[in-house]
């Protein structure tokens, strides 16, 4: 058996994805920034450390969501599939790896939300008895193209058993 990193990586445009949805939880932290400023005129003086610590918090939540996790998520995602398993290698701080044998797999699925049905990619879920197991930001024909795949590697193994 091969151990070797897996060889296939995410598409490029998903560091680009993830940036527009930390712009999305950065304006949501601005819009609660702006919330605790207003009641705070409104109910009463709080000390001001709270709204200058909310907004420090705010600051470092867009710098790490938008300019520094997504080019680290790239780094480490990659994935490769065999003829009996699925790899999945992943994480930030930690970096965990995932064999899913083809025998365990019972269906696969594809998934788009907003932001990448814009970017034209797709997540393709891989569910077990026990779990799922995700490939985010895949092109949208080339996650279509794994799932068919491994739903046939999945069902040959099945056959084996």
């Amino acid at each position: 058996m091969d151990y070797q990193k897996p060889k296939e990586k995410i598409d490029q445009r998903a560091a680009r994805a993830w940036r527009v949805t930390g712009v999305v939880y950065l304006v949501f932290f601005l819009l609660l920034t702006l919330a605790f400023y207003i009641l705070s005129n409104f109910f009463g003086p709080f000390p001001r450390w709270i709204g200058y610590s909310l907004g420090g918090l705010t600051v470092v939540v867009g710098v790490f969501a938008v300019g520094i996790i997504p080019a680290i998520r790239m780094r480490y995602w990659c994935y490769e599939i065999r003829e009996h398993e699925v790899d999945i290698q992943y994480g930030i701080i930690v970096i965990r790896r995932s064999l899913v044998p083809m025998a365990r797999i019972q269906h696969v699925d594809t998934e788009q939300g907003p932001i990448l049905r814009h970017f034209k990619l797709a997540t393709l879920s891989i569910s077990t008895a026990g779990t799922t197991h995700k490939i985010p930001a895949l092109k949208m024909t080339r996650a279509l193209e794994l799932r068919d795949l491994i739903s046939s590697l999945a069902r040959v193994s099945d056959e084996d058993v």
